[in-house]
């Protein structure tokens, strides 16, 4: 488990985030340029080494945010520690656009279809106009479509 001023180095590696105390020796890091209202990347960092990533409602942390979308990163090491900052100011900083989504088709040997369709930050998977499962990245909802016996249809 990396310690309270390891994960103060590792965060205060990234460009942007400001450094600003709370109470209890607490500290959070702000991403000024967040496009949107919420600024607060690391949250409630402790000196025992608890402290909280926003991660919003990406997808790939959904098993591990609570209801804030926040994640809790007590035990992660560095590499999962960097990913999730790093994940997290791309969250704030990019654009959701109402562009057209991308639609791919995928069908079984028995015929049956499924859509998977990219919306929002998330791969989703449609048998009709039901949702079957959501997904953060390409590659898990593609893994989830081979390991069911579906296959891209060009």
């Amino acid at each position: 488990m990396l310690t309270f001023e390891q994960k103060q180095a590792i965060i205060e590696s990234f460009p942007g985030l400001k450094k600003k105390e709370i109470s209890l020796k607490r500290v959070n890091y702000h991403f000024e340029n967040s496009l949107y209202e919420k600024t607060i990347v690391v949250e409630k960092l402790h000196p025992n080494g608890n402290g909280f990533v926003f991660v919003g409602d990406l997808l790939r942390y959904e098993k591990e945010a609570n209801d804030k979308g926040l994640v809790n990163i007590h035990d992660y090491d560095e590499t999962q520690l960097r990913e999730i900052v790093e994940d997290a100011i791309t969250y704030l900083s990019e654009e959701i656009e109402d562009e057209e989504p991308t639609v791919e088709i995928w069908r079984n040997r028995e015929g049956e279809k499924l859509d998977l369709v990219c919306e929002q930050r998330s791969w989703n998977v449609y048998h009709g106009e039901n949702l079957e499962e959501a997904f953060g990245t390409y590659d898990a909802a593609k893994s989830y479509l081979l390991e069911e016996g579906f296959r891209k249809k060009n």
